[in-house]
């Protein structure tokens, strides 16, 4: 029950994740003739040459895609695509229809800034919610897995072709403004992925270790590593003590350091994504002396 729940809600996310990509495109990227990439940015050129509508364009599209998508990565890819390749065409007309040409405004770098901010978040929701949003996102995975070329390079030279198709029908501003739509949304995108991920981690080089150590399990509430080390000048044998905190957790970590050692030797980085307990899964307390793992 609890998984066919976690699907239910996963399906919702990626819809409306979808939704705000449609929302982006219909209120400031259609109105504002702005040009971009992906399958919206091929919609609006073959809009531009035969005059097929966008909206037909990209169901059409995005099936054709699905199809290819299916045959090359199998049943599981399809679900997790099927939603994207169905509900962002559908979202895409409907919202269309419902704001009727109406136009927020008439700034272009408002609509540039906006629009990219609206297509990066909903992909990132997709992506976070493990799928595709179909279209111009399955030939870069295809080239990944009989190419090995990364995805994320495929994504930016397939865009800016999508962009040079688009010159001829286009002005050197539209053009500029398409680059800039590019990398914002490519930005927010990054962003969003790493949203809620990033942690810090923190190596202490210390004489009142296991002070330390026992300070950041009952105090902070995270679990240590220790790891056996040697000083580089006069080759004595110490400990470092490892651990990973949240953001909000490393001025009070860093504080309850240096109360118990002011000369602590402290280093912090920044990670980029951490998974085990205490981050991805449940912490575990040891019933023999309360510590906890993760």
């Amino acid at each position: 029950m609890r998984q066919i729940l976690k699907r239910i809600v996963e399906t919702l996310v990626v819809i409306f994740g979808n939704c705000i990509y449609a929302f982006g495109i219909a209120m400031f990227i259609l109105p504002s003739g702005l040009i971009t990439g992906g399958t919206t940015g091929i919609a609006l050129f073959v809009n531009d040459v035969f005059h097929t509508p966008v909206t037909v364009f990209v169901f059409v599209f995005n099936t054709i895609m699905f199809l290819i998508g299916f045959f090359a990565f199998g049943w599981k890819f399809a679900a997790n695509t099927i939603v994207s390749t169905f509900s962002y065409p559908i979202a895409l007309e409907l919202i269309t229809r419902l704001l009727g040409g109406y136009r927020i405004t008439d700034d272009l770098i408002l609509c540039t800034v906006f629009g990219g901010i609206c297509i990066g978040a909903a992909i990132g929701l997709v992506i976070r919610m493990g799928a595709s949003t179909g279209g111009m996102d399955i030939p870069p995975l295809i080239l990944n897995k009989y190419f090995k070329i990364p995805v994320s390079s495929s994504i930016y030279v397939f865009d800016m072709l999508i962009l040079l198709l688009q010159v001829f029908h286009s002005t050197g501003e539209q053009v500029l403004y398409g680059i800039l739509l590019v990398i914002v949304y490519s930005a927010v995108l990054d962003k969003c992925l790493m949203l809620g991920t990033t942690k810090m981690q923190i190596k202490v080089v210390s004489s009142h270790i296991d002070e330390i150590r026992t300070a950041v399990l009952k105090d902070i509430d995270r679990g240590v590593t220790l790891l056996n080390s040697e000083t580089g000048f006069l080759r004595n044998n110490t400990m470092m003590l490892l651990t990973v905190v949240s953001m909000r957790e490393l001025a009070k970590t860093e504080k309850l350091i240096h109360e118990v050692d002011p000369d602590a030797f402290v280093v912090i980085n920044k990670v980029s994504e951490v998974s085990g307990r205490g981050f991805s899964s449940k912490k575990r307390y040891l019933k023999q002396t309360g510590d906890v793992e993760g």
